[in-house]
Formats: C-alpha cells, structure tokens, sequence
C-alpha cells in the first residue's frame, strides 16, 4: 500500500505540544520553532488553538503570515461555530490554510462527555465541516479528526459511515487519532486498515499517536504501511501526558525501511537541542537518536562490534550513522566493570594517546577494579591509571639519572639506577642518549637490541610549561623477546630512557 506514497508530515508541537508546556510560547517562542520546522522541510504545521486566548490566536495570525507558500498552515477547532470561525481568521491570509475540526466518536466520550446520542454526534460533525467549508471554500481545505479513534473498536462500522458523510460534506483529510494508547499497535493499526480501504480514494488519510504505553511510534510506522499518508508528530516527542509521536523516530524508521521521506534529516539534532532549550525539557540520555547514550557502548561485546564497524554506514550497535540526523559526534565508549579491552584503547585513543591493544589488555583488570568500586570511570581516571602502567611501570629497575658529560669527544652519558635494590653508576659513550644507555646496561649484563623507535609531542607549551616527549621503542632480548615501551618526560634524552626502564620491568619484571 505504499507504492508512489510519500509520509506528509503534520507537525502538531506548536498546538499539541506547546498546550502541554507548564508554561505555554508567546509569539515569538513559537516564530523561533516554526523556523526549525521550516528548515526540517515539514509539509504541514498545526500553528495552535486560536479560540483558546487572544495570544494564540495572534500568534496564529502572524505565523501564517510568514509561513512559506508550500506549507500548510492548520489551525484546531472544536466542532462548534466560534471556534471555526476562529481557526479562519487567524489562518487565511496563508496560501495553504487549514482548519482542522476535532469531535468524539468512540461509544465512551459520546456518552460520558458529549453525552449526546450517535446520530446527533455525526450531525455536528456534518454541520461543522459544512460551515468550515463555506468559510474556506476552495481556498484550503478541511481536515476532520475522530477523537479517541483508537476507542471506536466497537462501533467502527458507525464511524465509517458517518466519515462517509462528512467527507461529502467537505472534508478533504481523515485523521485517526489514537488520543488516548490504550491497546497494542496492531489492533490500532487493523483499524487503520479498515477506514483506510474504504476512504482512502476520497480522503487523505492521516494518523495521530498518544505514547502513554510507549509505542506511538510504532503505531504511526505501521499505519503508513496501512494506509495513512499523513502522519501527526511532535518535536522532541513533546505533548498531553506522555507526549505524542516522536518525529525524528517514525521519520528515521520509515528512512530505514526504503520509504523516500521528504524531510531535511540533518536538522534533526539541532532542531532537538533547540525544542529542548525552549521547552525546558532535558532531552532524556536514553531518548532514542538525540540522547546523549543514543550512540554510547559500555558492554564489551557492544564496544568491539561498535569499534570494527566504525565510520561505516551501517554499525554493529546503532540503528543509523550519526551524521544523517547531524549529529557530528560519534559512537562513545564508557568504561565499566561489564567492559573490556576495546573500550580502553577507544577511550585512551581518541585523547590523542598513543596505545594498542596488547596494552589496553594490560590495563583491564585494573580498570575494571576501580569500576567495580564506583561504576563508570572517568575519563581522566582512566588516563593516570593509563600513565602510570604505561609510563610509570614499578619493578626491579628503578631509574635515577641520566646525565650528558661535557668535554667529551664523542657523546658521553652517565646513567644511575638500582636493581632489585643495588645501586649502579654506569658511564658509557655512543651516538646519542639511546646507544649510550643501551650500551650501559649491556655493560652490567642486561644487553638489549632496539628494533624500533619512535618520539612525538604531546600537550601544548603554554606558560612556560614545555610539552612533554613521548617515546615509543621495541627492544630485543637475546633470546628473541620483543617487547613495546613508552617514555614520556620534558627531555627528549630521558623519555628515552625511561621507555628503556619501563621496558627492563616489563621484559624482567
């Protein structure tokens, strides 16, 4: 039932979510989420309830003045004149003006809250759309919603039929709400269906999603596929109780299942950040897309299926590369006592540290000791327990100086350091620090090959604050050990040394 269907975006944060606010938007609040919906691409903007208040209606008024000429700019309505009336001067000067006229049908609201009889309900539903039409004319066009659809189980042939009729009135959009999520998505979504096959060549059909059980994005996904074309959303998944649906999931969804949506999807994160800013709603961490954890690992078996696929389109362990929706950061990499040897080396890498990943085993168990005690480390408790076995290693060797001689010929170095207590004074010469050092010890009976080597800086000098040498060397045993090492210290010479050390501790420790 999709085949040349597009999803047409309603987006009701303006009138749906900004009634739920504590404190509700004036004019210009709402000008500055009219313009993130703008740059989204959003077909249609419910702008608010004009016969609530008088700043409503202005606000109303004003932003269907600047509304672009290919957006359609809807105002809600009770069934009833006033309200209208109401909805139409405040939205005609748009070029594509709506008035959206709401009224119950389920078997319990007419009842308990019309209290009115079925055959009355449809005539005012009739009635309403009849004198919404007269206004309007071919102007724009009228979009009917069935309060509490999701309750009308019991009497959906009634409801059929009177939709018949008012779409003979005038009405040009069906909506569907569900107002109240009571029942699983799919018995929802049958409804749907049904309406769906018998007016959908007379009508746009349309959905709109309560999320009091959690699953109005699902509901909405599923009616696209039975059917509705026009789906009711919310920014932020902002509305009554526990919202309404979520824009960015069900527009992500329908992405991921192959449907062409005609939204700008890289203004999703921003657009978040700012109905967050201006709601005073702190987008929850677990939020799906926009959540601070939306894109962070902290099992070990996530973090090293996140790692392997990293900067490819699709990951292990995300739903969408993050930069569709513009979001410029990447997957993140928490440490905790579930973690393992991917997330150190991710975490220690990405602070611009060299290491691999025969390190980041080493440091596991230390790691996940200090989790163990107070949960996910920080970042920079993870970078001293990284230094100091890496770079400070304790062992037999202890080194205690490392000093050029002057008036040498050749390079000539003197080197004091104690093993396993026993203090020793070697001097030695060579082509530089790290052969007159190598040379030293070989003296005393620990010969060691360098097979590689490599410095860098790291750290900014500022305030008279050098930055310190890193060193990274691979040495040899006789016996055909090689081992990796790092120094690191302000002085090239002894950064060299010390990665010697560590490597000694290493090697005989």
């Amino acid at each position: 039932m999709t085949a040349g269907r597009k999803p047409f975006f309603f987006d009701t944060t303006l009138r749906d979510g900004n009634q739920a606010l504590k404190k509700p938007w004036n004019t210009q609040q709402k000008e500055i989420i009219f313009k993130e919906l703008i740059k989204l691409g959003v077909q249609a903007v419910e702008v608010g309830f004009s016969g609530s208040n008088d700043m409503d209606f202005e606000a109303c008024q004003y932003l269907a003045s600047i509304a672009p000429k290919n957006m359609v700019i809807a105002g809600l309505a009770r069934a009833v004149e006033k309200d209208i009336l109401k909805v139409y001067e405040a939205i005609k000067i748009a070029d594509k003006p709506r008035i959206h006229i709401v009224l119950a049908m389920s078997p319990f609201n007419m009842k308990y809250v019309l209290r009115k009889e079925p055959k009355d309900v449809r005539k005012i539903g009739i009635d309403a759309v009849k004198y919404a039409k007269s206004l309007i004319k071919e102007n724009g066009d009228i979009q009917f919603s069935v309060e509490h659809f999701g309750d009308c189980k019991d009497n959906l042939s009634f409801v059929i039929d009177s939709l018949q009729e008012i779409i003979e009135a005038g009405a040009d959009v069906i909506n569907l709400p569900n107002t109240v999520e009571r029942i699983r998505p799919l018995e929802f979504v049958k409804m749907v269906s049904a309406v769906s096959k018998e007016l959908s060549d007379k009508a746009i059909i349309s959905v709109h999603n309560h999320n009091d059980l959690g699953m109005a994005t699902a509901a909405t996904v599923e009616s696209f596929f039975a059917g509705a074309t026009q789906l009711e959303c919310c920014l932020n998944g902002l509305g009554e109780r526990a919202g309404n649906t979520n824009l960015y999931e069900v527009a992500i969804c329908l992405h991921n299942c192959g449907v062409e949506v005609p939204l700008n999807l890289s203004e999703i994160y921003e657009t978040a950040l700012t109905v967050s800013e201006m709601s005073g709603i702190p987008i929850h961490e677990k939020m799906p897309l926009i959540g601070e954890d939306a894109l962070a690992h902290r099992s070990g078996i996530h973090q090293d299926g996140a790692s392997k696929t990293q900067g490819m389109k699709k990951g292990a362990y995300r739903p969408i590369h993050p930069s569709l929706i513009g979001r410029d950061d990447d997957e993140k990499f928490g440490f905790t006592s579930q973690s393992g040897k991917t997330a150190l080396y991710e975490i220690i890498k990405r602070e611009g540290y060299p290491i691999t990943v025969e390190e980041a085993v080493r440091l596991v168990d230390i790691a996940k000791k200090e989790s163990e005690k107070i949960g996910e480390l920080p970042i920079d408790m993870i970078l001293n327990i990284y230094i100091k076995e890496i770079y400070e290693i304790d062992g037999a060797f202890k080194f205690i100086s490392f000093k050029k001689l002057d008036n040498c010929e050749k390079e000539k170095f003197n080197l004091k350091f104690s093993h396993n207590g026993k203090e020793h004074d070697v001097t030695e010469h060579g082509d530089g620090p790290l052969e007159c050092c190598l040379k030293a010890l070989g003296d005393i009976g620990f010969p060691l090959k360098l097979t590689h080597y490599e410095q860098s800086a790291f750290g900014e000098e500022a305030k008279g604050v050098q930055a310190d040498a890193m060193t990274t060397i691979q040495l040899e045993t006789p016996d055909g050990r090689k081992i990796l090492c790092r120094g690191k210290d302000p002085s090239t010479a002894k950064a060299n040394v010390k990665a010697i050390f560590n490597g000694l501790n290493l090697i005989y420790g």
